[in-house]
């Protein structure tokens, strides 16, 4: 239950910390990178920004299956799928040192990942450290 590998609650938090993380070691101001984005996008330059991308916009349907199932394993599997691909992203691309557009594309899908992790697990009622 408390493993930091697998499908465990403490898996999708730690990456959420992972998340935030970035963004207190970066100093990054969350808003205008927000405002950044909004204006020039967000472009990939790898195939795992792509994947991660791609599953962080499948959360409006988990959330509709979850309605119409009524069963939140579904929500929690798709949350695992995430931080799964969050967690590829991760190890693989760097972030705060990234360059120009990049390093904004890729806060970008960081501050993106956070937002929907956080925000699934508080739906199951599970609480989101900043940090672990």
């Amino acid at each position: 239950m408390l493993e930091l590998k697998g499908n465990t609650a403490a898996y999708m938090q730690y990456a959420v910390a992972r998340v935030e993380g970035i963004f207190t070691k970066g100093g990054i101001d969350r808003e205008q990178l927000r405002r950044d984005v909004q204006g020039q996008g967000i472009a990939f330059a790898d195939p795992r920004e792509r994947a991660l991308a791609l599953q962080l916009l499948r959360f409006p349907e988990a959330l509709e299956d979850v309605e119409a199932d009524e069963k939140p394993n579904s929500l929690t599997a798709y949350l695992y799928e995430v931080a799964g691909a969050y967690s590829t992203f991760y190890d693989a691309l760097p972030v705060l040192k990234a360059e120009g557009s990049e390093r904004a594309s890729r806060l970008a899908l960081c501050d993106l990942t956070g937002q929907v992790l956080r925000k699934g697990l508080e739906l199951l009622g599970i609480t989101v450290p900043s940090r672990m």
